[in-house]
């Protein structure tokens, strides 16, 4: 019997199950991974919407709106692509707002040549200083927008196209296909378009309202995963009672190509103003400081003082990457803590409530004119600020590292923390649970009764 025990421990404990285990687990995790949810965002997406608002002599004329329902993940400079298929031999016109990075082959028109004549064209948005007769309402904002709780005003963009060749009524008109969105690189993930009841406007006055004569919408979702294939921030953690500073798990983000020289930056360097360019700033690829995460971003949450009624966090954001200025930044901190946040310095902050019975989940930012700006690796590439808790006396503890956060995103990210065993613990207490020999030998003997009765 004691052979059959340890046959049956053996085979569940040796280096080739455990091997298949972990394989196992990796194949589901990058089946399901790719799926574009975000449990602390679960509705927020993207919305394409296509008014027609006038009938041609061979098509019709539309404003194209983009708005941005996610609640803290914005599009940054060098801005938004939207592109699409269309169904027929459309062609446009003309743009108002908005431009195709390529006209393509318009040979067959005489005269009156085209926009453009591609089958997929490409359109962005026209930068600020545009002139006027190029503009429409809520347009040439560089293709940037903003999140839907930094600043809704500035989550929506629109451009106005006039296409030929295509349907002149609700019933021979053809909805285009194969919608996609770059925010600038990839991440975006559209349905088809569906048709929906007309939009519609309030004048000036309010005293009249209008609506478009046909209406479709497109609806696209991130994954960070289909992103990036590395993250973009990591997470480092210390305290005021353990002397431990956690940091950065290695290689979080990537390791250092010691084989290629150039691919950081030593900030040590005697000549780092040769290596770090001096114009181009908020270039696509980052050109990121050399450190054993080789993170472009940092989080670093200090549990800094301790009061009878209430207790004091520092959260500092380090920008290590040369090449980008983060502009209207924001992190998004899940905490059990924050349904008794008391108070916070130099920092915005609006609670989020995915799930309204659970109160644990904000979002902060940066205030404008003052932090909004994280600027790029170097002296001044960081912003801080302090957080007052209450204490919830059925809830609150130091022990077990119950006071650091359970997850963070910068810019709507994910970020890597570090493994819970590494956290800082109070002095009296020990990163490793020691399983007790009474806890060993009850678990032995259930077993050997289970086999026991199995035979």
């Amino acid at each position: 019997m004691a052979n059959l025990f340890l046959f049956i421990a053996r085979s569940f404990f040796n280096l080739s199950s455990f091997r298949f285990l972990l394989l196992f687990l990796l194949s589901f995790s990058s089946f399901t991974a790719t799926e574009a949810y975000d449990p602390l965002d679960p509705n927020g997406n993207i919305t394409i919407k296509w008014d027609i608002m006038s009938w041609t002599a061979d098509g019709y004329v539309a404003v194209v709106t983009i708005f941005n329902f996610q609640q803290y993940r914005h599009i940054q400079a060098p801005g938004w692509t939207l592109g699409w298929k269309w169904s027929k031999k459309e062609v446009i016109w003309s743009m108002m707002g908005g431009q195709t990075t390529e006209q393509g082959d318009c040979s067959r028109f005489k005269g009156n040549i085209p926009h453009c004549c591609k089958k997929d064209p490409t359109v962005v948005d026209l930068l600020p200083g545009t002139p006027y007769n190029q503009q429409i309402a809520n347009c040439c904002k560089g293709g940037v927008l903003n999140s839907w709780v930094q600043d809704p005003a500035t989550a929506g963009s629109s451009f106005q196209v006039s296409v030929g060749q295509a349907g002149t009524t609700n019933k021979t008109v053809r909805v285009p296909k194969n919608f996609t969105l770059k925010a600038p690189g990839p991440g975006y993930t559209c349905g088809p378009a569906k048709i929906v009841k007309p939009s519609r406007f309030v004048t000036a006055d309010k005293r009249r309202v209008t609506q478009a004569l046909m209406t479709w919408n497109v609806t696209c979702t991130y994954s960070q995963f289909l992103a990036q294939k590395t993250p973009t921030c990591c997470v480092s953690l210390s305290s005021f009672y353990n002397e431990t500073i956690v940091p950065c798990p290695q290689c979080a983000c990537g390791c250092q190509n010691t084989s290629q020289p150039g691919s950081c930056v030593d900030p040590k360097a005697p000549h780092i103003a040769s290596v770090v360019p001096s114009t181009g700033k908020n270039n696509y690829a980052p050109l990121v400081q050399c450190t054993s995460h080789m993170c472009p971003v940092r989080v670093h949450w200090h549990v800094k003082q301790n009061y009878k009624e209430y207790w004091r966090v520092k959260v500092t954001i380090t920008n290590f990457n040369y090449n980008m200025n983060y502009t209207q930044w924001n992190l998004v901190v899940q905490h059990p803590n924050f349904d008794n946040l008391t108070q916070i310095f130099s920092f915005n902050y609006k609670s989020l409530t995915p799930y309204t019975a659970i109160n644990d989940t904000a979002m902060l930012w940066g205030v404008k004119f003052y932090n909004d700006l994280l600027s790029q690796a170097g002296q001044l590439g960081n912003v801080q600020s302090e957080l007052l808790f209450r204490k919830d006396r059925a809830t609150f503890t130091f022990e077990k590292g119950w006071a650091f956060p359970r997850r963070i995103y910068f810019n709507g990210d994910n970020c890597v923390m570090p493994p819970p065993d590494t956290y800082p613990w109070l002095p009296n207490g020990s990163s490793h649970q020691l399983i007790s020999t009474l806890s060993l030998l009850t678990t032995l003997l259930a077993a050997m009764a289970f086999l026991l009765g199995y035979a």
